[in-house]
């Protein structure tokens, strides 16, 4: 179908990898989810497990964070991994075609109930829109996301969430 790179996985890895639609669409059963809104009714698409595309790569012991870019709107999150680790998805298609940027493509990093991470540094804005690399570190990296609640209200009402 396509074999443009939507996703590049890259940092505390032993494989980095780059992900085309095409790849994404062979990753193993067990980590697709077929049609999202199946855990979020506001959600619609197909995704991988976050935790299926850190085998794919291989992801060090050592990595602590996820770095979250999106070169389109020049968006950058660090998270901690431990927590998104097993819960997170990546958004890649939506009826059966690349993820449009209309709606968040290439790729949208999606923590469902994002709340239950426990922690300050994973709120609403670690779900990120127009993903095109993500990036494995050991301490926190870059993160450009607004320092105040009232600021993540209006990004998140400015990109349509």
């Amino acid at each position: 179908m396509t074999n443009n790179v939507l996703l590049r996985i890259t940092g505390e890895v032993e494989i980095p990898i780059e992900l085309s639609f095409d790849d994404f669409a062979k990753i193993d059963g067990s980590h697709q989810i077929k049609d999202v809104s199946s855990i979020d009714p506001k959600r619609k698409g197909d995704a991988v497990q976050l935790c299926g595309l850190l085998e794919l790569a291989k992801a060090k012991s050592n990595a602590k964070y996820i770095g979250l870019h999106a070169s389109t709107d020049d968006f950058h999150a660090s998270i901690p991994l431990e927590p998104v680790h097993d819960r997170a998805i990546v958004i890649y298609r939506l009826d059966d075609e690349p993820l449009d940027t209309k709606a968040g493509g290439p790729v949208r990093f999606f923590i469902p109930n994002f709340a239950a991470c426990h922690t300050d540094e994973i709120d609403e804005c670690a779900n990120v829109k127009f993903v095109d690399h993500i990036e494995l570190t050991v301490e926190k990296g870059y993160d450009n996301r607004p320092e105040d609640d009232q600021s993540h209200e209006d990004l998140h009402r400015e990109q349509g969430d």
